[in-house]
């Protein structure tokens, strides 16, 4: 099996690219520059045409994770663009050279998000919910709607909803450590706002079945199934840690620090994998005090399946 990955030096296609070639996998790496080695695939991913077709040939599947950081920096006028470009056009770029391989890849499986459903309050929502209100349900929207013509022309397409995935040096949870190893844990806002999460490995143990499970098409949420409050996450790291997290950090200094893109740490998802688990996907981490004592006992260690 031969897969292609746009977005291999991030947090998820980092791990896994390590975990596919650990199985024997033969990992392809789309990158800006010129390709420096065989398994890599030069691209262009905000230009009409900039994938060659015939650099596809051969790949059984594409997994699409690229895409300019969310929560980085204030969300202005020229940012927000950057924001969807790297995801809408990038897609489009993919799947018209998907469409245009010859004998290449009948699978695409590409990034989304939660951010798909909104604010959901306190209101459990899986893959069969409509969409909420605000900028990143918009941007969902439309970077999900890229996709279609690749599922027009018959390759089976899936859009990764992932929540916040927790891994101990990289991500929220990266950023998070050096504060609460301080003693400065504090709880967001009224700390009542769910939060969405999964594991490093079960992310990547989730993409892997997906790759595998021909059955499985449309959005997917890769959420666990325990989601928890800010409140409960905050305790439960600190209690992970052994160190206190008592403080608070109220909404409004929040959003005069980080303007608009404060929302989104005071934005309530509580959102379910209906579709994951309905297909007999198994979570190794699914309530987070587990997944925080063996991200904070192992680090980023390869998933077990």
């Amino acid at each position: 099996m031969r897969v292609a990955i746009s977005g291999s030096s991030g947090l998820i296609g980092a791990a896994l690219a390590t975990d596919l070639g650990s199985d024997g996998v033969e990992v392809a790496r789309l990158v800006r520059r010129s390709a420096s080695s065989a398994d890599e695939i030069s691209w262009d991913p905000l230009a009409a045409g900039g994938l060659d077709p015939a650099a596809l040939r051969g790949v059984d599947a594409v997994v699409h994770l690229s895409g300019a950081p969310i929560a980085r920096g204030r969300w202005t006028a020229a940012r927000k663009a950057e924001l969807r470009a790297s995801r809408i056009q990038s897609t489009g770029t993919l799947a018209s050279a998907m469409i245009a391989a010859d004998s290449g890849p009948r699978v695409l499986l590409c990034g989304s998000a939660i951010g798909y459903y909104g604010d959901t309050g306190d209101r459990v929502v899986d893959e069969t919910a409509g969409q909420g209100a605000g900028f990143l349900a918009e941007l969902v929207r439309d970077w999900e709607a890229a996709t279609s013509p690749a599922r027009t022309a018959g390759i089976r397409v899936v859009n990764l909803r992932s929540g916040v995935v927790l891994a101990a040096n990289d991500g929220m949870l990266g950023r998070l450590l050096l504060p609460f190893r301080l003693g400065l844990g504090a709880k967001i806002g009224s700390g009542g706002q769910y939060l969405s999460w999964i594991s490093i490995a079960d992310e990547v143990r989730a993409i892997r079945f997906l790759l595998d499970n021909d059955r499985l098409a449309g959005p997917v949420n890769l959420t666990a199934p325990g989601p928890v409050t800010n409140a409960e996450f905050t305790r439960a790291l600190a209690k992970a840690l052994g160190r206190p997290g008592a403080l608070v950090i109220p909404a409004p200094a929040l959003r005069l620090a980080l303007g608009e893109v404060a929302s989104e740490l005071l934005v309530s998802a509580r959102v379910l994998p209906g579709s994951l688990t309905a297909a007999g996907f198994s979570f190794r981490h699914p309530q987070v005090a587990g997944a925080l004592r063996d991200l904070l006992t192992d680090g980023d260690a390869a998933p077990a399946r």
